[in-house]
Order: structure tokens, then sequence, then C-alpha cells
């Protein structure tokens, strides 16, 4: 285990709520200062620490994913450019929901609760009983509070914060980094689905061609990785690479070095645009010294995408809308089309049709009908816009989309556009082929 592979393990061990420094890791550990900061900064990207300024450097709970648009109460402070006034212990702790308080003191009572968090301006009183209900509190147009109020603060481990902002814009900054997770939460990685390593099929560098072949027979699988001892991956064997050798050979002779490889932090989309263009089975997942954490097969991949498309979503970006808005009809000699009406979510400071809309509608009417005809998807690589002319609001468009070429990887599409039986856009979209 490398230096820093141990810090990470080290600052897992800790407490959540733990202040952790470079100089007091260097020192325990017996590390240098410049690998503890490294390996620090590397947990604070896998979401084991969180830096906040005034502060310091904490350990906090490492968020499951179905939790992830949760922010915690150090996500919140940082959102917001604030300082921490009291209660830092519980800066880990989850906020489930926030509150205004622009009500009676009595009002507030009945809306708030424990782990949620009261937006207030200079009230003792209020931000005294968010804290007595299990709430933290953060204090909008930069005062101050009372020693009281932050000795209570101290003593439920509850934050109590300050920001310049008015509540207002305050309560808009923590909706839009709500949805900004949300947004997070449908960029699956390879970490969320690959086999680990513990239950993946590999091989040794000193393994012989007759090991592919029990490996084979035990796992019914033909691609595996190739690893030393320390498990770093040297290389790939395939049932091609094996073919008419002796079984006495070792695979370090015949197998593919340098291999393709992915990460767990890789995204699902290029995982699957890989494998696709590649036109291979099984990737090795590797971490950055190239030890082998697991394997993703194309088959886990699909699946993960699949289910994608049935997750419920909260919140729509534009590409949502259109494919919302968007009805498939058939044309009189059995073409595909689609159409909809220009709604005012799709217009631009005229009030006519987006170019950016514009290629959002392409990409849905290209991919919905590769669904509908070949019960398959397209990555796009490169769209091209010939022309387009303006399209007013409550314009209703139909939408043609047209095969030029298409195989088992790549194709290539031309996409018409019509407002009142006139042309008014053209494009055309290649991509690599995703069959479901």
């Amino acid at each position: 285990m490398t230096k820093h592979e141990q810090i990470i393990r080290y600052i897992e061990s800790l407490d959540i709520g733990h202040k952790i420094s470079v100089r007091l890791i260097a020192k325990h550990l017996d590390v240098s200062e410049g690998t503890a900061y490294r390996a620090i900064k590397e947990a604070e990207n896998q979401g084991l620490v969180s830096t906040i300024e005034r502060v310091g450097t904490i350990r906090i709970e490492q968020k499951k994913r179905e939790n992830i648009e949760n922010l915690t109460f150090a996500e919140v402070i940082n959102v917001v450019d604030g300082q921490v006034l009291g209660g830092a212990a519980g800066l880990h702790k989850t906020l489930n929901k926030f509150l205004i308080g622009a009500m009676q003191v009595k009002a507030i009572k009945r809306y708030i609760e424990a782990d949620s968090l009261l937006i207030v301006g200079d009230r003792t009183e209020a931000q005294e009983l968010a804290l007595e209900e299990g709430a933290a509190v953060l204090i909008t147009g930069g005062f101050d509070t009372t020693a009281r109020i932050k000795q209570l603060a101290d003593e439920k481990a509850l934050p109590i914060m300050s920001t310049s902002y008015d509540t207002f814009t305050v309560a808009a900054m923590i909706n839009r980094a709500i949805y900004d997770q949300l947004i997070k939460k449908e960029i699956v990685c390879v970490s969320d689905i690959y086999t680990p390593v513990e239950k993946a099929a590999y091989l040794t560098v000193m393994d012989t061609v007759d090991g592919w072949y029990a490996l084979n027979e035990q796992t019914r699988h033909t691609r595996f990785p190739v690893v030393d001892k320390t498990l770093r991956v040297k290389g790939m064997v395939t049932y091609k690479d094996i073919m008419g050798k002796q079984e006495h050979v070792k695979l370090d002779k015949i197998m593919v070095k340098n291999p393709i490889v992915v990460h767990p932090k890789t995204s699902l989309a290029y995982a699957a645009h890989i494998m696709v263009w590649e036109g291979i089975e099984v990737v090795p997942v590797v971490d950055k010294g190239y030890l082998l954490e697991g394997v993703v097969s194309r088959r886990d991949v699909l699946k993960a995408l699949q289910q994608i498309q049935r997750q419920p979503q909260i919140g729509e970006k534009m590409e949502d809308i259109v494919a919302s808005h968007m009805d498939m009809v058939t044309e009189e000699r059995g073409q595909t089309a689609f159409k909809m009406t220009v709604i005012p979510q799709m217009t631009n400071q005229l009030g006519t049709l987006a170019d950016g809309v514009f290629t959002s509608i392409m990409n849905q009417a290209c991919r919905k009908m590769l669904q509908h005809e070949k019960r398959a998807d397209i990555s796009i690589e490169n769209m091209t816009i010939y022309f387009i002319q303006p399209v007013p609001i409550d314009s209703q468009i139909i939408i043609k989309p047209k095969i030029m070429e298409i195989g088992r990887m790549y194709a290539k599409l031309d996409v018409d556009m019509y407002c009142n039986k006139q042309l008014v856009g053209k494009g055309m979209l290649m991509g690599q082929v995703i069959v479901r």
C-alpha cells in the first residue's frame, strides 16, 4: 500500500466531524507535508472531507448516491460564502430541508424540525428556538449573534452561520446548489456499476495458456485482465491471443500490452462509447497507479443506461423539455416524423426558436427515431447545421430525420424541420450507435 493510500485509509478511520490538518497527518504517519496535502485533496474529491474558510478541514460523512441531493451544512456555508459563528462540530450533518423565518416565532415552531435549516435575520429568539428544536441556523444580512446563542450551538453541535446575502438570495443559492447536485446524480460513473476486484476474474503474468482455459471454463468469459503480483494491470488476454498457442506458454508473452482501461470516476457514457467503438466486452477498472480495482462489462453498461432512462427526475433541463413536447407521427409514405409546438422556454430574446434549442430538437428527433426503428441510441460526435430561419413562438413544427448511413457502430442522419410546410431548418448528425 502506498503512502497516499495509507493516508486515505487513515482519514476514513477518523470520526465524523474530526478536524484534519496537513501538519498533524504528516507527523502522525511519518510522511512529508506535500504527500499529506495531496492525499487530503484527494479525500476532498472523494467526499471524505470538506474544507471551510476560517474553520479548516473536517471529516464528513461520505454521502450515498441516492442521497446526493442533500447538502451538508459544510457545503451550505461554502455555497453562501459565509462564516461559522458556532457549532462547527455539526458541519458534517446533512440538511434535509430549509425554512425561511419571515414569520412570527410561534409560527416558526410549527414548521421547524430536526436536521433542517432556519434562514433568518437578526432575530435571536428565532435562532434560539431553532437550535432547541435541533435545527441549524443561517443568519442573513451579515449579522452576528450573542455569545449565549453561540454557546448553545456548540453544546448541541448544530452550526450557526452568517452570510452577507439577503434571505431570498440565500434561498435561491441553496436551491441552485441542490439542483446542481441533482444534475450530478444523473451522471452515472463506472464506480456505480463495476464488479470489484474481489469478485472479478483476472489472470497474472505468471499464468499460462492452460490457466486461461481453466478460468474460461469457470466463468465462460473470454477476455481477462493480466496483472503482476501487486495487482497492477499489465495487459489483456483474449481467445484470439491464446488460439493456437501451447498450454505451457506464459501469458506475458502473448497478452496485449497497454490495454484500454477506465477509472472509477469515468462516466458511464464515455465507457459505453469506448466499448462500442473498440468492440470490446470487458474493460479493467484501475486507480491512478494502474492497480486493478475491478472490471466492467458492456452488459453492465447497457443495463445501467437503460435504468437511467427510468429514473424519476426533479427539475427539467432543455433536453427533457424538448423530449416531453415531441410527439411521433407517421408521414404518408410511412416515414417517421415528429411534431411539437415552440413554447416560451424554447425561444430567444426575439421570441423565436433559439439556436441551441434547434440542436436539441435535432438530437432528440434522431434518438427517438433510432430507438423506435432500430432499437438503438446514438452518441453524437459531429453536428452540422446548414441553415435555420426564424420560427416564432407558438408555431407548430415538423421534424423529419432520415437515416443516410448506418452500420453496426456508426450512423449518419439528415434532419429537416418544417413550419407551415416551409423548410425552416436543416442539419446533419454523425455519431456512434449504441445497440439497446
